[in-house]
């Protein structure tokens, strides 16, 4: 599943329809249970007046439904979908930065039709202003849907597009066969399926906040934050390549296939040979690029991770999410075999912060400044259905961003290789991020050649690979979608 903007994802030509939940204002109450830590201070910095709120902000999903589209049953997927999560019924008082929340029996779904616009790529053009103007994180709905119907061959695209305080990456990606289910119930008039794993964001919210609270700013975290931030800033990504440029420009995007299968399935094979996961491997071998490339000392950079603490929130829609310190170390000499080593490492050393709110913690050391660089890294495979995903066209998106200096990379193993996208400044050489993601993949195959290096020539062949002296199982710094933001 590739990371893209919507502007790539090609929609085919049908009959546009922008779907939108809607209550009375009766419905909405006071909630006393906080927001997330990441979730007011991302609310504190909208400006309530900005006239394209979505900008730069909104994430979604897009994917083909197999199977012909009924309206009725559309609608009724929707309800029932706001209905299961009160995540997307919750929204923040603008004025006290407070939580309201609405109950689901009062809410219906609204159809707006867009007549004469018919044209994929149009229709496309269309859905990207819509957005911008649309959604905010100060404004409910925080969410809209959007299909567009191809009769003449039984399917319609789907695009579901929300601000990010309610959809996570994690989101994204489930929510794709959570609403083929529900549809498919829906149309076979069949009721929804219960489940104790769609837990309240809100409830989430509570448990965050109190933790947050209660950081020992000499504990752990809070001091792996501390060594990080030694320099008195955050990491950016080569700063010195940039090209002064004219402001409010779009970020450039690049998406790419790294590894193709039978490449990707060779690298996991030396991996397992000497005990390192995948994530270790993406890390190291983005350190080495960044070494090769860039030079200095290996890479400094920091790392969303999933944060639903236990299975009542494996299915829901919300934004779950921390972000850690990563600082990988290298010298001049590090082959593969080292930058593994220190990735795993590093990773480790981020596990002391993965349950320690970023923004109490930079809060504590009184530092103003928010991440410029980040990488994700995120196996599809443990997703349920993840093959049938790929069938759909499924693509998570994400709203063109306007930053002058924030570099994010997404690295995804998917059913069919190793892809990664990114997005960086528009004063920042396309050509010198190709070449910076082409030693990337580089690093990564090297992680092979080392495998089948014979002992006797370690030195010159300068990859071959030792067993390490634990297995790597805890290495990430949560399991399987952890690494997502």
């Amino acid at each position: 599943m590739e990371y893209t903007h919507l502007s790539e994802f090609e929609i085919r030509p049908g009959t546009l329809s922008i779907w939108t939940a809607e209550l009375p204002e009766y419905a909405w109450q006071p909630d006393d249970r906080p927001l997330t830590s990441v979730h007011a201070g991302y609310c504190a910095g909208v400006d309530p007046a900005d006239p394209l709120p979505g900008r730069g902000r909104w994430i979604g999903t897009a994917f083909e439904m197999d199977a012909p589209f009924d309206a009725a049953a559309w609608r009724e997927t929707l309800r029932r979908w706001h209905a299961r999560h009160e995540g997307l019924r919750t929204t923040v008082d603008a004025s006290a930065r407070t939580r309201r929340t609405a109950g689901a029996a009062e809410l219906v779904i609204a159809e707006q039709p867009i007549e004469g616009l018919t044209c994929g790529a149009e229709i496309n053009e269309f859905l990207r202003g819509a957005l911008e103007l649309r959604l905010s994180p100060l404004v409910w709905p925080h969410c809209l849907a959007a299909t567009v119907d191809h009769p003449g061959t039984a399917d319609f695209t789907v695009l579901i597009a929300a601000d990010h305080s309610v959809l996570d990456a994690y989101s994204q990606a489930i929510l794709i066969l959570e609403l083929r289910a529900l549809y498919t119930e829906s149309v076979a008039g069949l009721p929804a399926r219960e489940s104790a794993t769609f837990g309240s964001a809100a409830d989430f919210a509570v448990l965050e906040r109190a933790a947050a609270t209660a950081l020992d700013p000499a504990g752990p975290a809070v001091t792996t934050w501390r060594d990080f931030l030694a320099d008195g800033s955050m990491p950016r990504f080569a700063p010195h390549a940039q090209r002064p440029v004219e402001a409010g420009l779009p970020q450039p995007s690049v998406s790419r296939r790294v590894l193709d299968l039978a490449e990707l399935e060779r690298v996991e094979t030396a991996l397992d040979a000497v005990r390192h996961r995948l994530s270790v491997a993406v890390f190291a071998g983005l350190a080495l690029a960044h070494r090769e490339r860039f030079g200095g000392g290996g890479l400094r950079t920091v790392m969303p991770i999933a944060t639903r603490p236990d299975l009542r929130w494996l299915e829901s829609m919300g934004w779950f999410v921390n972000v850690v310190p990563v600082d990988i170390a290298l010298d001049d000499t590090d082959d593969i075999a080292a930058a593994l080593d220190h990735a795993r490492a590093a990773l480790r050393r981020a596990r002391t912060a993965g349950d320690a709110s970023w923004n109490r913690v930079l809060e504590l050391l009184e530092v103003a400044e928010t991440p410029r660089f980040g990488v994700s890294f995120l196996d599809i495979r443990v997703l349920p259905g993840y093959e049938l995903v790929a069938d759909l066209r499924g693509r998570t998106l994400r709203a063109e961003s306007y930053s002058p200096d924030e570099v994010f990379l997404w690295v995804v193993r998917a059913a069919d290789g190793l892809y990664v996208s990114t997005r960086y400044p528009a004063g920042f050489p396309p050509e010198v991020m190709d070449e910076f993601l082409t030693a990337f993949g580089h690093a990564l195959r090297a992680i092979t050649a080392g495998a089948a290096a014979p002992a006797d020539h370690t030195a010159a062949a300068g990859y071959a690979l030792t067993p390490s002296a634990a297995p790597d199982r805890g290495s990430d710094p949560l399991a399987g979608a952890a690494q997502v933001g």
